[in-house]
Protein backbone atom coordinates (compact mmCIF):
# COMPACT_ATOMS: atom_id res chain seq x y z
CA UNK A 1 0.00 0.00 0.00
CA UNK A 2 2.71 2.32 1.62
CA UNK A 3 5.79 1.71 -0.24
CA UNK A 4 4.66 2.21 -3.87
CA UNK A 5 3.99 5.56 -3.43
CA UNK A 6 6.04 8.86 -4.10
CA UNK A 7 5.33 12.18 -1.99
CA UNK A 8 4.43 15.01 -4.63
CA UNK A 9 8.16 16.57 -4.75
CA UNK A 10 9.50 13.13 -6.07
CA UNK A 11 11.52 12.65 -3.57
CA UNK A 12 10.78 8.52 -3.76
CA UNK A 13 8.43 6.32 -2.19
CA UNK A 14 6.92 6.87 0.59
CA UNK A 15 7.04 3.83 3.06
CA UNK A 16 4.37 1.84 5.13
CA UNK A 17 5.35 3.66 8.55
CA UNK A 18 5.17 7.39 6.91
CA UNK A 19 1.81 5.95 5.62
CA UNK A 20 1.06 4.48 9.30
CA UNK A 21 1.89 8.37 10.39
CA UNK A 22 0.01 10.14 8.18
CA UNK A 23 -3.19 7.84 8.95
CA UNK A 24 -2.72 8.56 12.66
CA UNK A 25 -2.75 12.24 11.74
CA UNK A 26 -5.16 11.96 9.71
CA UNK A 27 -7.36 10.27 12.73
CA UNK A 28 -6.75 13.00 15.16
CA UNK A 29 -7.17 16.01 12.59
CA UNK A 30 -10.71 14.38 12.48
CA UNK A 31 -11.30 13.98 15.87
CA UNK A 32 -9.86 17.45 16.59
CA UNK A 33 -12.24 19.10 13.79
CA UNK A 34 -15.27 17.14 15.02
CA UNK A 35 -14.61 18.64 18.81
CA UNK A 36 -14.35 22.06 17.70
CA UNK A 37 -17.87 21.58 15.70
CA UNK A 38 -19.81 19.99 18.96
CA UNK A 39 -18.03 22.59 20.89
CA UNK A 40 -19.62 25.42 18.76
CA UNK A 41 -22.92 23.54 18.23
CA UNK A 42 -22.95 24.43 22.34
CA UNK A 43 -21.82 28.19 22.11
CA UNK A 44 -24.91 27.93 19.00
CA UNK A 45 -27.34 26.10 21.16
CA UNK A 46 -27.10 28.06 24.13
CA UNK A 47 -27.43 31.47 22.38
CA UNK A 48 -30.65 30.21 20.42
CA UNK A 49 -28.41 29.75 17.18
CA UNK A 50 -27.69 33.13 16.76
CA UNK A 51 -24.39 31.87 15.23
CA UNK A 52 -26.19 29.76 12.39
CA UNK A 53 -28.49 32.98 11.88
CA UNK A 54 -25.53 35.74 11.68
CA UNK A 55 -23.04 33.67 9.84
CA UNK A 56 -25.62 31.83 7.19
CA UNK A 57 -24.67 31.74 3.92
CA UNK A 58 -27.46 33.68 2.00
CA UNK A 59 -27.54 34.33 -1.80
CA UNK A 60 -26.59 37.19 -3.11
CA UNK A 61 -25.84 38.97 0.07
CA UNK A 62 -22.08 40.30 -0.40
CA UNK A 63 -21.90 40.49 3.76
CA UNK A 64 -22.48 36.41 3.73
CA UNK A 65 -19.83 35.69 1.27
CA UNK A 66 -17.35 35.33 3.86
CA UNK A 67 -19.30 33.34 5.92
CA UNK A 68 -18.92 30.54 3.27
CA UNK A 69 -15.43 29.43 5.21
CA UNK A 70 -17.53 29.22 8.90
CA UNK A 71 -20.87 27.75 7.77
CA UNK A 72 -19.57 24.73 7.81
CA UNK A 73 -18.54 24.74 11.36
CA UNK A 74 -22.54 25.65 12.57
CA UNK A 75 -25.99 23.88 12.54
CA UNK A 76 -29.68 24.93 13.18
CA UNK A 77 -30.34 21.46 15.70
CA UNK A 78 -28.88 18.22 17.50
CA UNK A 79 -30.62 16.27 14.99
CA UNK A 80 -28.88 18.64 12.41
CA UNK A 81 -25.08 17.72 13.84
CA UNK A 82 -25.94 14.49 14.59
CA UNK A 83 -26.58 13.05 11.50
CA UNK A 84 -23.15 14.73 9.95
CA UNK A 85 -21.12 13.95 12.33
CA UNK A 86 -20.60 10.16 11.67
CA UNK A 87 -20.37 10.78 7.53
CA UNK A 88 -17.51 13.76 8.43
CA UNK A 89 -15.71 11.69 10.60
CA UNK A 90 -15.85 8.42 8.16
CA UNK A 91 -15.06 10.42 4.86
CA UNK A 92 -12.57 13.15 6.16
CA UNK A 93 -10.52 10.43 7.62
CA UNK A 94 -11.01 8.69 4.50
CA UNK A 95 -9.35 11.55 2.49
CA UNK A 96 -7.08 12.62 4.81
CA UNK A 97 -5.00 9.61 5.64
CA UNK A 98 -2.94 10.03 2.33
CA UNK A 99 -1.87 13.56 3.51
CA UNK A 100 -3.29 15.91 6.09
CA UNK A 101 -1.68 18.94 4.13
CA UNK A 102 -3.66 17.67 1.23
CA UNK A 103 -6.48 16.84 3.05
CA UNK A 104 -6.70 20.94 4.38
CA UNK A 105 -6.46 22.15 0.74
CA UNK A 106 -9.17 19.77 -0.36
CA UNK A 107 -11.38 20.81 2.82
CA UNK A 108 -10.89 25.12 1.48
CA UNK A 109 -11.59 23.75 -1.95
CA UNK A 110 -14.75 22.45 -1.09
CA UNK A 111 -15.94 24.63 1.09
CA UNK A 112 -15.72 27.24 -1.78
CA UNK A 113 -17.14 25.48 -4.26
CA UNK A 114 -20.25 24.55 -2.01
CA UNK A 115 -20.54 27.92 -0.41
CA UNK A 116 -20.63 29.84 -3.93
CA UNK A 117 -23.05 27.16 -5.44
CA UNK A 118 -25.45 28.70 -2.20
CA UNK A 119 -24.34 32.53 -3.20
CA UNK A 120 -25.21 32.14 -6.38
CA UNK A 121 -27.80 30.44 -7.08
CA UNK A 122 -29.55 29.24 -3.11
CA UNK A 123 -33.11 30.87 -3.15
CA UNK A 124 -33.46 34.82 -1.51
CA UNK A 125 -33.85 34.65 2.05
CA UNK A 126 -32.31 30.96 2.85
CA UNK A 127 -29.90 30.84 5.39
CA UNK A 128 -27.52 27.80 4.88
CA UNK A 129 -25.03 26.15 7.20
CA UNK A 130 -23.69 22.78 7.80
CA UNK A 131 -21.51 20.28 7.52
CA UNK A 132 -23.19 18.55 4.17
CA UNK A 133 -21.10 20.18 1.93
CA UNK A 134 -17.31 19.18 3.28
CA UNK A 135 -19.61 15.48 2.98
CA UNK A 136 -20.34 15.25 0.10
CA UNK A 137 -16.58 16.61 -1.05
CA UNK A 138 -15.39 13.88 0.73
CA UNK A 139 -17.08 11.23 -0.65
CA UNK A 140 -16.57 12.81 -4.12
CA UNK A 141 -12.85 12.90 -3.79
CA UNK A 142 -12.86 8.88 -2.17
CA UNK A 143 -14.25 7.72 -4.65
CA UNK A 144 -12.67 8.93 -7.82
CA UNK A 145 -9.60 9.46 -5.93
CA UNK A 146 -7.93 6.03 -6.98
CA UNK A 147 -8.57 6.56 -10.62
CA UNK A 148 -6.55 9.74 -11.03
CA UNK A 149 -3.82 8.66 -8.49
CA UNK A 150 -3.57 4.81 -9.77
CA UNK A 151 -3.56 3.35 -6.07
CA UNK A 152 -5.52 -0.05 -6.32
CA UNK A 153 -6.33 0.15 -2.47
CA UNK A 154 -7.93 3.80 -2.74
CA UNK A 155 -9.52 2.38 -5.89
CA UNK A 156 -11.20 -0.36 -4.03
CA UNK A 157 -12.44 1.97 -1.09
CA UNK A 158 -13.22 4.04 -3.64
CA UNK A 159 -16.00 1.18 -5.04
CA UNK A 160 -16.79 0.15 -1.85
CA UNK A 161 -18.17 3.62 -0.61
CA UNK A 162 -19.50 4.41 -3.66
CA UNK A 163 -21.47 1.62 -3.86
CA UNK A 164 -22.60 1.78 -0.50
CA UNK A 165 -23.50 5.50 0.03
CA UNK A 166 -24.85 6.04 -3.36
CA UNK A 167 -28.03 6.62 -1.62
CA UNK A 168 -26.35 9.83 -0.12
CA UNK A 169 -26.89 11.06 -4.04
CA UNK A 170 -30.50 11.22 -3.98
CA UNK A 171 -30.08 14.56 -1.55
CA UNK A 172 -27.90 16.32 -4.59
CA UNK A 173 -30.90 16.40 -6.65
CA UNK A 174 -33.84 19.02 -6.11
CA UNK A 175 -36.45 17.93 -4.27
CA UNK A 176 -35.84 17.36 -0.70
CA UNK A 177 -37.44 19.83 1.67
CA UNK A 178 -35.24 21.91 4.04
CA UNK A 179 -31.97 20.68 2.74
CA UNK A 180 -29.58 22.56 0.47
CA UNK A 181 -28.76 20.13 -2.58
CA UNK A 182 -27.29 23.26 -3.90
CA UNK A 183 -24.49 23.06 -0.80
CA UNK A 184 -24.07 19.38 -1.47
CA UNK A 185 -23.84 19.43 -5.20
CA UNK A 186 -21.43 22.29 -4.85
CA UNK A 187 -19.17 20.13 -2.31
CA UNK A 188 -19.56 17.09 -4.74
CA UNK A 189 -18.31 19.23 -7.50
CA UNK A 190 -15.28 20.45 -5.62
CA UNK A 191 -14.51 16.89 -4.24
CA UNK A 192 -14.49 15.70 -7.49
CA UNK A 193 -11.93 18.20 -8.82
CA UNK A 194 -10.32 17.76 -5.95
CA UNK A 195 -9.68 14.80 -6.69
CA UNK A 196 -8.06 15.63 -9.77
CA UNK A 197 -5.86 18.84 -8.58
CA UNK A 198 -4.32 17.07 -5.51
CA UNK A 199 -3.39 13.68 -7.64
CA UNK A 200 -0.22 12.34 -7.08
CA UNK A 201 2.15 13.25 -10.15
CA UNK A 202 4.67 10.45 -11.06
CA UNK A 203 7.16 10.36 -13.77
CA UNK A 204 7.30 7.16 -15.54
CA UNK A 205 10.44 5.33 -16.20
CA UNK A 206 12.34 6.09 -19.42
CA UNK A 207 13.06 3.08 -21.62
CA UNK A 208 17.10 2.30 -21.13
CA UNK A 209 19.09 0.04 -23.29
CA UNK A 210 20.63 -3.21 -21.45
CA UNK A 211 23.98 -5.37 -22.54
CA UNK A 212 21.89 -7.97 -23.93
CA UNK A 213 20.73 -5.66 -26.55
CA UNK A 214 16.77 -5.23 -25.82
CA UNK A 215 15.45 -2.14 -24.71
CA UNK A 216 14.55 -0.95 -21.49
CA UNK A 217 10.56 -1.40 -22.51
CA UNK A 218 11.01 -5.10 -23.89
CA UNK A 219 13.10 -5.89 -20.50
CA UNK A 220 10.08 -4.42 -18.22
CA UNK A 221 7.99 -7.44 -19.22
CA UNK A 222 8.85 -9.43 -16.06
CA UNK A 223 7.22 -7.07 -12.98
CA UNK A 224 9.10 -9.41 -10.93
CA UNK A 225 12.70 -8.71 -11.80
CA UNK A 226 12.48 -5.12 -13.12
CA UNK A 227 11.56 -2.66 -10.37
CA UNK A 228 10.72 0.02 -12.64
CA UNK A 229 7.90 -1.64 -14.40
CA UNK A 230 5.17 0.46 -14.98
CA UNK A 231 3.03 -2.02 -12.96
CA UNK A 232 5.62 -2.47 -9.96
CA UNK A 233 2.89 -0.10 -7.98
CA UNK A 234 0.29 -2.96 -8.41
CA UNK A 235 2.59 -5.74 -7.36
CA UNK A 236 3.98 -3.74 -4.57
CA UNK A 237 0.48 -2.96 -3.38
CA UNK A 238 -0.70 -6.81 -3.53
CA UNK A 239 2.40 -7.85 -1.95
CA UNK A 240 2.30 -5.60 0.72
CA UNK A 241 -1.50 -7.20 1.40
CA UNK A 242 -0.03 -10.49 1.10
CA UNK A 243 -1.58 -11.73 -2.08
CA UNK A 244 1.43 -12.44 -4.07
Amino acid sequence: MGGADQDRAGRGPVGPEQMIAEARKAFFVMFGFLLVVWLVQLINYADHYSLSRDHGVMSGDMGTLPDILIAPFLHWSWAHIESNSGPLFVFGFLAAYRGVVRFLGLSLLVAVTSGLMVWFLEGSGVETVGASGLIFGYFGYVVVRGLFDRHLIDTLIGIVMGASFAYMLTVAVPGTPGVSWLGHLGGLIGGLAGAWLFRDRRSRPRPTAHSDGTSGTAALRDPQVHADNPRADLHKELGDLGLL
